[in-house]
């Protein structure tokens, strides 16, 4: 790779299933050492995406670079400089924790006179001192996401694909997790890490946002909350929600209303109706509603009135 070069590069990367496109092309640049979040709901592209960047699927059209490889000429290469984490658990239940260690050490080609070291590195990093003979099926999942990271990284590849890491594991094991995201990351790692938990993107460097297959936003998180969402963001606590969401829907002034937590956010524009209007407005149409007050858009705001923007212009055309 070279110097000043992106250490993860795609242009106009697309793959189609037949008539079905996962990916659409996609733009993307990672910079070396940087944690790249690759945010977006089921579905959306993103497992697709980290695929062919690993050089596991042919783009069907685009190219990308790894390392300074190729992805679609070059996969071997590609695959000697990285490390993979995929969604679903990738580790052996029936093996032992150093069991699972000696095996992705002989399939990484770790050097024998530095796996010792290696792998009790991934065991201290795991939490798994004194349970290297437990059965990783017998493991809570924080700890066998931690332990799959170590296999990951046996071979310390400058390079990291995590593809939801921490999808179904506990808050708490999620923020231990990232913390040694961040570890890896000031020793000049980079790493992608994709993620439908829109909490996590506030531990990344940059954030790409992608909806059906699309780049719809990207940026550093503060950049993102600070787009313009169309008007002023308010907070309303009613009930029922579903019914409130449909009232306002295509009210006078309403930009957006989405349903977040036990709360709705109300995205208000010009020349319709105010904050103070809406427990009224509310009201009349049989909705308890309490007073609105303004807040911060969070990136989960941002998300919601970009892809709402998006689907709006898909069925206008």
């Amino acid at each position: 790779m070279s110097a000043g070069a992106p250490a993860v590069l795609a242009q106009g990367l697309t793959k189609r299933f037949n008539s079905f496109t996962a990916v659409d092309h996609l733009d993307l640049g990672i910079e070396k050492g940087e944690i790249a979040g690759f945010i977006g709901p089921n579905g959306a592209g993103k497992s697709t995406t980290i695929r062919m960047l690993c050089g596991l699927l042919h783009p069907s059209e685009g190219r990308a670079s790894v390392a300074g490889f190729d992805v679609d000429r070059q996969p071997e290469a590609v695959r000697e400089h990285i490390g993979y984490m995929s969604q679903k658990f990738s580790l052996y239940g029936d093996l032992t924790v150093r069991e699972n260690l000696l095996f992705f050490g002989g399939i990484y080609r770790v050097p024998r006179q530095s796996f010792e070291e290696r792998m009790r590195f991934a065991i201290s990093m795991a939490g798994l001192e004194g349970r290297e003979n437990a059965l990783v099926r017998t493991l809570a999942g924080g700890w066998k996401q931690r332990l799959a990271l170590g296999c990951a990284i046996l071979h310390r590849p400058p390079i990291l694909f995590l593809d939801e890491p921490t999808s179904g594991v506990e808050p708490e094991a999620r923020r231990r997790f990232w913390d040694l995201i961040h570890e890896l990351a000031a020793q000049e790692v980079t790493i992608l890490v994709s993620t439908h938990y829109m909490d996590e993107a506030e531990y990344c460097n940059r954030i790409s946002l992608i909806d059906r297959g699309r780049l719809i936003a990207s940026g550093t998180p503060s950049e993102l909350r600070a787009r313009r969402l169309g008007g002023d963001l308010f907070e309303i606590s009613c009930a029922p929600l579903g019914a409130a969401v449909k009232v306002l829907t295509g009210a006078p002034g309403v930009v957006e209303a989405a349903i977040f937590g036990d709360k709705l956010h109300v995205v208000l524009g010009s020349g319709g109706l105010g904050a103070a209007d809406l427990p009224g407005f509310l009201g009349r149409h049989g909705i308890q509603a309490g007073p609105a007050r303004r807040v911060t858009p969070s990136l989960e705001d941002v998300f919601v009135q970009l892809v709402s923007g998006g689907q709006k212009q898909r069925s206008a055309t």
